[in-house]
């Protein structure tokens, strides 16, 4: 099986580096079930391509199974393990290029953060759902695709297609998030994984999908395949994307209608992951019939599945923050805002929809999320009138930045937790310090509140460098308030535990005039 990337970008060489494999090098990595091979097709300054070839050795695959294997009989020895990518190629991949997917190179740290154009071909790929499902999935996330199916035999055209299809990626995103992708989406679409799928794996799958995962469509259906549909794990993955309160989780937590009753609870929210996943387990059921009969009629049973099976949900934290927070926007009277970090743009977007905030600014320092927020926020299609109160850049909270400068307020919104401690001065120094607007909210998970959670184990993401207690961080804002002439008021966000308080809480800081 094969995956060649490529990279037209100047000088394409610089694919090495991201890659941490010399183009002049062919190498070996010994798998449990057989042998990796990067090696380099071409690689000059204008067009770079990196293959990885592995070879799958059907006894090895067995041994190295043993009684868990599901094949039968022959099965095991005999299949499309050697030539066709599925699981054994995203295993392979995240092994051998597991400094590429983490987002780091030492020799040139600036490379992983900087939006690559990208060609990725896999000329055999397993797909249950066909072609339309490899677009569902990849589209969304930015590529453009190319699914071809398969003929079983372009020799008798009568016998029709395979269930493969020929997949190329095409787009502009950072290498480490092209692999991420190709990680979890590899045995989604083959649904199938040839390992053992252990309760480690929904830490693998949060990982890896964290800056894209819930704010995509198929979300369930990936949850599911790439648990190998253990729906235990399914419905503990989509708990924790439902209810950890956090920016960065935010991206992962269900859409859901915004007049929903706010009454939240963490058990409520795990009833109604479980009930999206038995929503979203008949919609995939009728969507794979529609594909194998294209009728119109199993089309339309399939938007009948999904409309009857959805339950009435509450609110998640997500949306009782992000509502918090412009019932405060207007009780202050700003009129401009910033959001420093702001993902994927929920506030960005609901800002804008409100027209008294004449002036809107996102800032983050992840390209490929504000690629999605201006997808999400159909930049390309927006007014002329709305587009000009709309400023989106890149950015980071730890360097001094004018374009920071001139807002009536800026919102941190579950922000500072994902900077490691010793930076938090910086960050101090640039927000309350330089651009110094008249008012800074601030919110951040509530550790005390994470007794409450079913499924949490550790901190609530594991990018988080940290979470305080009510006490903790009352005693932060409160030493930034009187060093930077600010007032500082704390506000609770979320059901209000008498025992361990709110899920968020929040500061609202408001310049001392006399200052």
């Amino acid at each position: 099986m094969l995956l060649t990337i490529t990279t037209t970008a100047t000088p394409a060489t610089d694919l090495g580096f991201l890659l941490h494999k010399h183009p002049e090098r062919v190498q070996e990595f010994s798998q449990s079930f057989g042998t990796a091979t990067v090696f380099y097709p071409e690689a000059g300054d204008e067009r770079c391509t990196a293959a990885l070839m592995l070879e799958v050795d059907p006894i090895a695959l067995v041994r190295s199974r043993g009684k868990n294997s599901p094949d039968f009989s022959l099965s095991q020895y005999v299949n499309d393990r050697p030539y066709a990518a599925s699981s054994l190629l995203a295993v392979a991949l995240a092994d051998v290029f597991r400094t590429a997917r983490a987002g780091r190179c030492k020799a040139r740290p600036e490379l992983p953060g900087t939006p690559l154009p990208l060609e990725l071909r896999l000329p055999a790929l397993p797909c249950r759902g066909g072609p339309e499902l490899a677009r569902r999935l990849f589209e969304p996330l930015g590529w453009e695709v190319d699914a071809r199916p398969v003929p079983l035999d372009e020799g008798f055209p009568e016998w029709g297609d395979s269930r493969y299809v020929g997949l190329t990626l095409r787009g502009t995103t950072r290498l480490a998030d092209a692999l991420n992708h190709l990680y979890v989406l590899l045995p989604v679409l083959d649904d199938g994984k040839h390992y053992w799928v252990a309760p480690d794996e929904v830490d693998k799958l949060i990982r890896a999908g964290e800056s894209w995962l819930g704010g995509h469509p198929e979300r369930g259906l990936i949850t599911r395949r790439y648990l190998g549909r253990r729906w235990a794990l399914a419905r503990t993955a989509l708990a924790r994307l439902a209810e950890l309160g956090d920016e960065t989780e935010e991206e992962l937590e269900p859409a859901v209608e915004e007049d929903a009753p706010a009454d939240v609870t963490a058990s409520d929210e795990a009833a109604a992951a479980e009930a999206e996943a038995a929503t979203e387990a008949e919609s995939e059921a009728a969507s794979e019939a529609a594909s194998e009969s294209g009728t119109a009629a199993q089309t339309e049973a399939q938007d009948a599945a999904r409309e009857q099976a959805a339950e009435p949900r509450s609110k998640p934290l997500n949306v009782l923050r992000r509502e918090a927070i412009l019932a405060k926007l207007e009780e202050l009277g700003a009129v401009s805002v910033i959001d420093l970090g702001c993902g994927q743009g929920e506030l960005v977007g609901a800002l804008l929809a409100r027209p008294r905030f004449a002036r809107v600014g996102g800032m983050d320092v992840s390209p490929m999320a504000l690629t999605i927020a201006a997808r999400k926020l159909r930049l390309e299609r927006m007014p002329d009138a709305k587009r000009a109160r709309l400023t989106l850049f890149q950015g980071a909270l730890t360097y001094t930045d004018k374009r920071l400068s001139g807002y009536d307020a800026a919102v941190l919104m579950e922000v500072i937790e994902h900077v490691d401690p010793p930076r938090l001065a910086a960050l101090e120094r640039v927000v309350f310090g330089r651009a110094k607007p008249a008012h800074v909210l601030v919110t951040t998970p509530n550790i005390e509140y994470n007794v409450r959670y079913e499924f949490l184990t550790g901190l609530r993401h594991p990018d988080h460098r940290f979470e305080w207690t009510r006490a903790e961080f009352t005693g932060w804002a409160t030493r930034v308030a009187a060093q930077y002439g600010y007032q500082v008021a704390f506000v609770p966000v979320g059901d209000d535990d008498p025992e361990v308080g709110p899920p968020t809480q929040m500061g609202v800081f408001t310049l001392d005039q006399r200052s």
